[in-house]
């Protein structure tokens, strides 16, 4: 993937306090955050491992990010209760990788990103989603939080971030047995908010 295409889509993402969710290459969320610095410079951050718990620990895997959704310009008293309703919209259609479940005691209702950015090339995500090039990468991704998780830290978080890639990985097993098929995700696929 061209780093150079990454860094240029990155610099029209808001830098702007909000939420904002990490989306893989079939347009699914896999992961829902905050930032109340700037949601640029935080997924910068997750996507470079620079200073991002959610990559040292393995929680996601930053060859599926394909698409970043932003809900910039929010006040810090309704980004809690958004990232809270987000996750709980995202994570009953496909598990999320946070590791802590954001919680609010005020309830917010969903609305769609304010924007929507796509950061990597039409071609190589259609690359990326052959089965044959994505199951062996992502049963290597797996591998390496399982190892990370019994070696370095074993934490419920983790846990949970596994099982999350255990139901996306069974999806992608699927997908190559079946590579003839309907593409992955069709059935996955989420809509507009």
């Amino acid at each position: 993937m061209s780093q150079d295409f990454r860094s240029r889509a990155l610099r029209g993402l808001t830098n702007d306090t909000g939420v904002y969710a990490l989306v893989d290459l079939d347009g699914v969320p896999i992961y829902i955050g905050q930032s109340t610095d700037g949601i640029r410079a935080r997924v910068q951050r997750h996507l470079t491992s620079a200073r991002s718990d959610i990559i040292a620990n393995r929680q996601i895997d930053v060859w599926e990010v394909a698409e970043v959704w932003a809900w910039p310009a929010l006040g810090a008293d309704v980004i809690n209760s958004l990232e809270a309703a987000l996750f709980a919209h995202f994570d009953v259609q496909s598990p999320l990788m946070n590791g802590s479940i954001p919680v609010s005691s005020r309830p917010t209702e969903t609305v769609s990103p304010g924007q929507r950015l796509e950061i990597m090339q039409g071609d190589e995500r259609i690359r990326r989603l052959d089965p044959s090039v994505r199951l062996p990468r992502q049963i290597e991704h797996y591998q390496r939080l399982v190892d990370y998780i019994l070696v370095v830290k074993d934490a419920p978080h983790l846990r949970r971030s596994a099982d999350a890639h255990y139901v996306r990985l069974s999806r992608y097993h699927r997908s190559f047995l079946h590579r003839d098929s309907a593409p992955l995700g069709s059935e996955d696929k989420q809509q507009d908010i």
